[in-house]
């Protein structure tokens, strides 16, 4: 991880030197960590990376326990330093990139991310958004990074970060920070391409169906599949007339 030479005390070895950018993109990077823990535990790692003085630091005080690239694992802290490589290389805090880049062009005036106690908006969570601006996002990935007319995302970004990379599970991959799935398992099943938030929060293109799922949730106890799952099985899907 050249990218970040402040952290080169921690981040020499070997290991770290193999790691590119595509693997925190991916949550390939190897590093030990585990966000199996409750989220109010300081046993997870996400949470012990934010109570961290130094939440980078933390990261790359990880060990290399996997070959990067290897194995999906999901980790918080490679969302983090993506979110540091955006801001460091706009120049500006990454709910102000966020905002003149996306949200204002989409139309989105209003929302709320979450920082830490450095003020620093904690890239790995706590972004707020209604379901109807949250909808407007995935009907910009719908249309090829294109929000009335206008180019948003570039289109040849959005090819790569909606195509698999690595393999979670049979029929369950994962992007640039995107899953990938399908509603069914077997023939004719349709494809999605999605955001998985923590409590149940979905985000789903469906481009087969010329469709879009936003779904806000809290249930952060038990299996958190069981609303949006609930809801685009029984309510939206035999709704679409295919």
């Amino acid at each position: 991880m050249a990218q970040f030479p402040e952290y080169a005390d921690v981040a020499g070895d070997a290991a770290w030197g193999r790691l590119r950018i595509e693997h925190a993109l991916t949550m390939t990077m190897g590093i030990d960590w585990n966000e199996d823990a409750p989220y109010t535990s300081e046993e997870n790692s996400e949470i012990a990376m934010e109570l961290a003085p130094d939440r980078h630091r933390y990261i790359f005080e990880r060990a290399i326990v996997e070959e990067p690239g290897s194995r999906w694992r999901y980790c918080g802290g490679a969302s983090a330093l993506v979110g540091r490589l955006i801001s460091s290389g706009a120049q500006q805090p990454l709910e102000a990139f966020a905002r003149d880049v996306l949200f204002e062009p989409l139309g989105i005036g209003s929302f709320e991310w979450t920082a830490g106690h450095d003020g620093v908006a904690s890239a790995a969570s706590g972004l707020r958004l209604a379901p109807r601006d949250l909808a407007r996002i995935g009907e910009t990935v719908l249309r090829e990074g294109r929000w009335d007319g206008r180019e948003v995302v570039p289109e040849n970004w959005l090819g790569e970060a909606l195509r698999s990379h690595v393999s979670i599970a049979p029929g369950f991959e994962y992007g640039y920070q995107w899953y990938l799935g399908a509603f069914g398992t077997a023939p004719p099943s349709v494809r999605w391409k999605g955001g998985i938030g923590n409590g149940g929060q979905r985000l789903l293109i469906v481009p087969e169906l010329d469709l879009v799922v936003a779904l806000t949730a809290g249930n952060y106890d038990g299996d958190q599949s069981i609303t949006p799952r609930t809801v685009v099985d029984e309510l939206i899907l035999p709704a679409i007339e295919r």
